[in-house]
């Protein structure tokens, strides 16, 4: 099957004119000027894009497949996610993990949920392990998830300086990052160990002891929610100093008073002169956000959705806080780079047709993923297995 997007603006690209995009099966297969691309004698769908801006598709880095939460029971288990819940929110990549639970979910649930969602028309991969040292695994190591499980890319969410942690030593923590650092070149892959950031005041210590400790590198390690609180965030921003990745979270509005906005945190760091390209964007979607008193007592939950994660990148285009392809990049071209995803985050002949087109007022209007028309003119048309 062959698409021929015709008239469009692509974001990042050198020329300025509109451009013609040639979809082959899941691939891009051309790109070029307004009428050189030429099929003849095969079925070839033609979309006018004119008015148009083509971005690669949104890369999730941190997504709870099959829920998180239960931090107040078992009625507190956050659901499973859905296709559409992706798709509709131009999100055609995403990275699972399990969270706090490691009791009554498991890495074989995740890593066959991954499997269900790339079938339904998402590319998927997951990180092995769950909030606690020693961590949960499929075949009994990290190094040998990694080594041997297609889509292990790395160990996480694996929680420091949190009262949910496992507490764990700082050997231990060296312990598993070298897992990740061997797995991760046996395997060919990037081998990130993915740490969950609490509001615990240890904050990135550990990371920090790594870089003066050890021999690993520091393209090993990312933190996420590195944007809870701003505590947290200084720390963060001396961490990209450095050389490290941070990943942040969007969270729902309104926003609690010490947690820095998504918005505000990249606007810091362009504003610092830091690389916008350490920096990954995240939605946590259906994990919990639980809301703990001074006294470790639940008084609240709810649950993170990728709604946030389109209504955060609309809000740092429209409110001109990054130009739409340093956005495109923070929201899955960088992801692709470091995780070492595969024919992911760019809009180049030969790699994965993943793209959204954009209207002026940054709508949805279509979403590729892998080549697969999922929205056409602003209708959702992808359904998972059991949609109503």
């Amino acid at each position: 099957m062959f698409t021929l997007i015709k008239n469009i603006k692509i974001a990042g690209a050198q020329q300025t004119a509109l451009q013609d995009l040639l979809i082959a099966g899941e691939k891009i297969a051309a790109i070029s000027t307004p009428g050189k691309i030429i099929i003849e004698g095969v079925e070839t769908s033609v979309i006018e894009g004119r008015g148009l801006m083509a971005i690669p598709g949104f890369i999730d880095p941190h997504v709870h497949l099959i829920g998180g939460g239960g931090e107040g029971g078992p009625a507190t288990r956050a659901p499973e996610i859905r296709v559409e819940d992706c798709l509709s929110c131009g999100v055609t990549t995403v990275i699972g993990c399990l969270g706090t639970d490691s009791v009554t979910r498991h890495m074989s649930s995740l890593l066959a949920k991954a499997r269900a969602l790339e079938i339904e028309g998402l590319s998927t991969w997951i990180y092995t392990g769950a909030y606690n040292l020693p961590t949960p695994t499929i075949t009994g190591s990290v190094r040998s998830d990694l080594a041997l499980i297609d889509k292990v890319i790395g160990a996480g969410e694996i929680a420091l300086s949190d009262h949910r942690s496992s507490q764990p030593t700082f050997e231990q923590f060296l312990q598993l990052v070298a897992e990740c650092r061997v797995g991760g070149m046996l395997g060919g892959k990037a081998g990130v160990a993915h740490f969950h950031l609490g509001d615990g005041r240890r904050g990135l210590d550990y990371l920090f002891r790594m870089l003066e400790e050890s021999e690993l590198p520091i393209s090993q390690v990312i933190a996420t929610h590195a944007n809870r609180n701003r505590y947290l965030f200084s720390q963060a921003l001396e961490w990209i100093r450095r050389g490290g990745f941070v990943d942040f979270t969007c969270g729902p509005e309104p926003y609690d008073p010490d947690e820095v906005s998504v918005p505000e945190a990249l606007e810091q760091i362009k504003s610092l002169g830091l690389p916008l390209t350490q920096v990954t964007v995240s939605s946590d979607a259906n994990g919990s956000l639980p809301v703990f008193d001074e006294k470790g007592r639940l008084k609240a939950l709810t649950v993170a959705s990728q709604k946030d994660f389109l209504r955060t990148f609309r809000e740092i285009v429209r409110n001109n806080i990054l130009t739409l392809e340093e956005a495109a990049a923070v929201f899955g071209g960088n992801a692709a780079s470091f995780y070492k995803l595969p024919g992911k985050g760019k809009l180049l002949p030969g790699y994965d047709a993943d793209l959204l087109l954009l209207d002026d007022q940054l709508n949805l209007r279509y979403v590729f993923s892998r080549g697969r028309l999922m929205m056409r003119e602003g209708e959702l048309l992808a359904r998972g297995t059991f949609a109503v």
